[in-house]
């Protein structure tokens, strides 16, 4: 069992990362536990988990409810979010409740929002079920909802109580989505940690083949990473915005192509290697890393290059509207070298325009 911390004072909280935790009813409480939960999750996860974590509870002497939503990221709104909404005022739960998140991130954002809502703010625990869940969007308290116009640009800022990250989850998860999950990894190694670029070309395929001690490592060297960041700069205010490598292209082409065509990863590769040849426009990041990051993505199964259905000039009503964007001007996250990046401002139309195209 590791266990790392994502130290915010008072509200600092334990990331827990074994084998098997779905099965301990220890792993599921902090400090300060509630007997009253209300489960959230989706119908994909639901068959795989629900039962078997409800009776684990129950057995712990928890009253456990549940809602169990729509799968899928089209489906991560404001509509389906009065959902958990109706379901805790109806059981009726109070500021009591504890909300557990089981599932990937779209379930962890709409639970954190609706605890960060709910009657202004109840406890809650995120239990990922998806690579990209574990090593990214569960830790560091970020929630949101779509909108037709945006992508997450409806949410708070909401810590979790814990995170709980059984390893054996990622047992049930389509290759394709555990390939999503790989772009947010390989993205810490690009932005913050070379030897751990490194690392992963030399074990991707075993991360791939589920390979215990090699996921293991990942999951928390991710975790390590993203809770030092969160630490030093919860609300993005500086270091934390690098964590948005390819997200501005990114985010454009899950709006534009319709939430859920593209998964957030695969859309988050493609975004990674446009900031990658906007940065080689500004003179920076070599050919040849530029070669090694397209190779690892390809290796993962991820794309290089965005939809064949979308033009360049798609991509920027998208990006003007992204929260990087500052009194009208376009800033983009752009590396460096391997393992350093920086937010650089000032981004024309035309490197846009011409970062995508050269993908």
């Amino acid at each position: 069992m590791e266990r790392l911390i994502v130290k915010l004072g008072e509200r600092s909280y334990p990331i827990t990362i074994a084998a098997g935790l779905l099965n301990d009813p220890a792993s599921f409480w902090p400090v300060n536990r509630g007997d009253n939960v209300m489960l959230v999750t989706n119908d994909c996860i639901a068959p795989l988990y629900l039962d078997c974590l409800s009776e684990l509870l129950i057995q712990d002497g928890v009253k456990v409810d549940y809602v169990v939503l729509p799968d899928n990221e089209q489906n991560k709104s404001l509509t389906v979010l009065d959902q958990v909404f109706t379901a805790l005022l109806t059981k009726p739960h109070g500021r009591d409740t504890t909300i557990i998140a089981l599932g990937g991130g779209v379930i962890g954002d709409l639970a954190g929002f609706a605890a960060a809502s709910y009657q202004r703010g109840v406890r809650f625990i995120q239990v990922p079920t998806t690579l990209l869940a574990q090593v990214d969007s569960s830790v560091g308290g970020k929630t949101a909802v779509n909108h037709p116009l945006g992508k997450n640009m409806i949410g708070a800022f909401y810590q979790p109580a814990s995170v709980i990250i059984d390893l054996n989850c990622l047992n049930t998860l389509p290759r394709r989505e555990l390939s999503s999950g790989l772009a947010e990894v390989i993205k810490y190694g690009i932005i913050f940690d070379a030897a751990f670029f490194d690392w992963l070309e030399n074990n991707i395929d075993m991360i791939l083949a589920l390979e215990p001690q090699a996921l293991a490592y990942c999951i928390r060297r991710c975790c390590e990473l993203k809770a030092d960041i969160v630490a030093a700069d919860e609300r993005e205010h500086g270091q934390r915005a690098l964590l948005n490598l390819g997200h501005s292209y990114g985010h454009a082409i899950e709006t534009h192509m319709g939430y859920g065509n593209w998964l957030h990863g695969e859309a988050v590769a493609a975004g990674m290697m446009m900031a990658v040849r906007a940065a080689r426009r500004f003179g920076q990041f070599s050919d040849v890393a530029a070669e090694r990051v397209s190779a690892l993505l390809l290796r993962a199964g991820l794309p290089v290059s965005g939809p064949k259905e979308m033009a360049a000039e798609d991509y920027l009503p998208h990006m003007t509207r992204d929260k990087k964007v500052i009194a009208g001007h376009m800033r983009l996250v752009l590396p460096v070298m391997l393992g350093k990046a920086e937010v650089r401002a000032g981004i024309t139309d035309d490197i846009l325009i011409a970062s995508i195209n050269d993908c």
